[in-house]
């Protein structure tokens, strides 16, 4: 992953008008904001590097459901640089609220700098102005980090752009399927293998600091949890436990482990300090308890149990104790994980022969659906906890051939659901932190 090396404010930002440009994503949807991105000029020897950019900039907010460009064929005015002030009544009359101007230098050392505006049309008003330096192959993180910043400045929400997804790659018949741990940016692209499909992994995890993975596997013919170091490859077995470990997670500090293991045909859950390579029983029930998550300032962990009599979900504080019950709807309860911002946890439902995916409070409130389908599993948050991603499964045939299993990111409000491309099927996703 590359390193940005400079990030530097332009200019003083003026004062803002009291009517500012704002989208409100706390409410019901509405329409996207029309928002105008000329592509940037180029002062590089790389001709294709302004259009890449701008390219990606634009897709990543367009994503979001938040943004819509205008049209470049209507474009009146032609912005030769950044420096170039624009004329408001050209945008005011293709109905542009926002601009985005910018332009790409090559340095004396052949990094590159890239520098934008971000600014209110109807206002007149400059909301954002910055540069960023670093090489030139890490240009696609670059036009990432852009958007955050844009999304941010005109939602009050933290972007999600600058990301990474860990997943499963599928490939073969559902029968005899092989399994890859696999990593990428959130659009999909700069997609890494990083394991060989010799052995089934499931449930990959990052580090808070985003250097290691921690999953499960049945490497050596017995399913137990592995730690990866993302930059070597190199894997090692978490602890030598006689019965089976699944469902890990890390804890906020990147400290610990939790997870679930399996002693006597019953499943309790534990913690692993990676440090001392001490474990610690959590809970202690003759019901299967797993998939435990904890909550972002680590005090709370949130987990599955069957121990009222059919899956549902429970939380609990970190040492144990004060075990609550949270949900209380149709159908059993699954995979929950708590939100990055604490006001949420997802999870997957099944009702009435149906699959779901759906968020509630931590305390059981305001439960919704948000996705459904024939199988949907497996949420995972955006680390500004307001976009959820997910797989989606259809079903196959008798003999294993022509389903599909796709990764999909939607809007807690349950509106603007993406398909994430990858090249092979894809399950088990798991968002990075922010990466800047």
């Amino acid at each position: 992953m590359y390193k940005i090396l400079l990030m530097i404010a332009l200019f003083l930002c003026p004062t803002w008008a009291q009517a500012e440009l704002r989208i409100d994503v706390s409410g019901a949807q509405s329409e996207p904001l029309p928002i105008a991105i000329p592509y940037f000029s180029n002062q590089t020897l790389n001709a294709d590097l302004s259009t890449k950019i701008t390219d990606v900039i634009t897709a990543d907010l367009e994503r979001s459901g938040l943004f819509r460009l205008v049209n470049r064929d209507a474009y009146i005015q032609n912005l030769t640089g950044v420096d170039t002030r624009p004329i408001f009544t050209d945008w005011q009359a293709i109905k542009a609220a926002a601009l985005v101007q910018g332009d790409i230098r090559q340095m004396p050392n052949g990094n590159i700098t890239v520098s934008f505006r971000l600014w209110d049309i109807f206002n007149q008003t400059q909301m954002v102005a910055k540069s960023l330096t670093t090489t030139e192959d890490s240009w696609r993180r670059i036009a990432h980090i852009i958007a955050d910043n844009i999304y941010e400045r005109i939602t009050g929400e933290t972007g999600y752009f600058d990301s990474s997804i860990v997943f499963i790659s599928e490939s073969g018949n559902q029968k005899n399927r092989v399994k890859r741990l696999t990593i990428m940016d959130q659009d999909g692209e700069n997609l890494r293998y990083l394991s060989n499909g010799k052995s089934m992994v499931l449930t990959p995890r990052f580090s808070p600091n985003m250097k290691q993975i921690t999953y499960f596997s049945y490497q050596n013919g017995k399913p137990q949890v592995y730690l990866m170091d993302i930059q070597s490859g190199t894997s090692e077995l978490i602890g030598h436990f006689p019965g089976m470990t699944f469902a890990p997670r890390f804890s906020p500090d990147g400290k610990k482990l939790i997870m679930s293991m399996a002693r006597n045909g019953n499943s309790d859950i534990y913690t692993y300090d990676l440090k001392t390579k001490k474990q610690t029983q959590i809970t202690k029930h003759l019901a299967i308890d797993t998939s435990p998550s904890f909550s972002p300032d680590g005090k709370r962990i949130v987990f599955n149990s069957d121990r009222g009599g059919t899956s549902q979900l429970y939380t609990m504080n970190a040492d144990g104790s004060s075990v609550q019950r949270i949900s209380f709807g149709k159908g059993t309860y699954s995979t929950p994980v708590w939100s990055p911002r604490g006001d949420y946890i997802a999870f997957t439902n099944i009702r009435d022969g149906q699959f779901n995916i759906g968020i509630m409070h931590p305390d059981g409130s305001a439960e919704r659906m948000i996705a459904t389908g024939w199988l949907v599993e497996a949420p995972t948050w955006a680390p500004n906890g307001r976009v959820l991603m997910f797989f989606r499964q259809t079903p196959s045939d008798n003999w294993g051939d022509k389903g599909t299993s796709q990764l999909y990111s939607i809007d807690i409000t349950g509106h603007n659901e993406q398909l994430i491309p990858t090249p092979q099927d894809a399950s088990d996703p798991t968002w990075s932190p922010l990466l800047h």
